[in-house]
């Protein structure tokens, strides 16, 4: 009976913990591919999924193994902010560019794999696009520069 008791638990603990995400996390699964949408960059198509959720948000590229050439994240956030990424169970170097309310670029940070370190807005951040490393650089984006084709924040 206790045996029962116990398996029933942890059976709903589970499917509560898969809703929200956190089994994924703990077993190395990265996130359903997100809706993609073209942004352009400096004259520079990417092609980005858009996190928009806070779930979204959090779990990010985390557990993928590569990413296209020209593949993007967007992450979306309600409310203009300082903002900060990190590269916790991340496998791929990534390039992070904070954009401001009008998709101007605020700054742009290189991220290391499977670390903890905190990559910060220089200013009030809207959006942020998380790409290869060096896929700015290599492009010669820059803070100032302008992308195009943001959808709008949902409040």
């Amino acid at each position: 009976m206790l045996r029962n008791a116990l398996a029933s638990l942890l059976a709903a603990m589970s499917l509560a913990f898969a809703g929200s995400g956190v089994l994924a996390q703990e077993f190395g699964q990265p996130q359903p591919k997100l809706r993609t949408i073209p942004l352009q960059v400096g004259g520079h198509t990417l092609i980005a999924e858009v996190a928009a959720t806070p779930e979204q948000h959090m779990r990010g590229m985390m557990f993928r193994k590569s990413i296209g050439k020209n593949d993007a994240m967007l992450f979306v956030f309600d409310e203009l902010a300082y903002r900060s990424m990190w590269m916790k169970n991340t496998l791929i170097p990534l390039s992070v560019a904070f954009l401001d309310k009008d998709g101007r670029v605020l700054n742009i940070r290189d991220m290391q794999p499977q670390t903890v370190d905190y990559h910060g807005s220089e200013g009030p951040a809207l959006y942020a696009i998380e790409t290869n490393v060096g896929w700015f650089a290599e492009r010669k984006i820059k803070a100032g520069d302008r992308v195009t084709g943001l959808p709008r924040p949902s409040k």
